[in-house]
């Protein structure tokens, strides 16, 4: 058992504005998630506010795609906070933050989750580093939120 942190960061030529509207709405994620496609007949459900805080999206799918739900428990121009949580395949919960630094060349976005490791998490993690679980799936995360983001620039 243990804590964990798992970031990646990348340089989107587009306005915080743009990259802030993708991320704040969960229905905005099919774009951009590098959990899509994992369940081609995943069940989706969203709730609360269109966007921001209190916005909540919960998905339901095979073994791949598990089940689970995120919450928006923090907007602000430069910062999204999103309360993770795992149902399936294994428990777990994770605070998850999405950062937004204005820069000369557009914004940078740094994508950060922590959380702690416990019950069978726990013992896999002391084998393989969430880092290594989780890390590429940020990168290519925000590879595909670039590209989103980058279309209208």
């Amino acid at each position: 058992m243990g804590t964990y942190v798992v970031e990646r960061r990348v340089l989107v030529h587009a306005p915080a504005e743009r990259v802030h509207e993708r991320v704040a709405d969960f229905r905005q994620w099919v774009s951009w998630s590098p959990w899509e496609g994992l369940d081609p007949a995943l069940d989706r459900v969203y709730s609360g506010p269109d966007a921001g805080v209190g916005s909540r999206y919960a998905w339901s799918g095979n073994r791949k795609a598990g089940r689970g739900s995120m919450q928006v428990t923090g907007a602000s121009p430069d910062r999204i906070d999103v309360q993770l949580e795992f149902l399936k395949p294994f428990r777990s919960t994770a605070a998850v933050v999405f950062e937004l630094a204005p820069t000369d060349a557009g914004t940078e976005v740094t994508w950060r989750m922590e959380g702690e490791q416990t019950g069978l998490m726990g013992v896999v993690g002391r084998v393989v580093p969430m880092d290594r679980l989780i890390g590429k799936d940020l990168e290519r995360g925000l590879a595909r939120l670039k590209a989103v983001s980058e279309e209208t620039a």
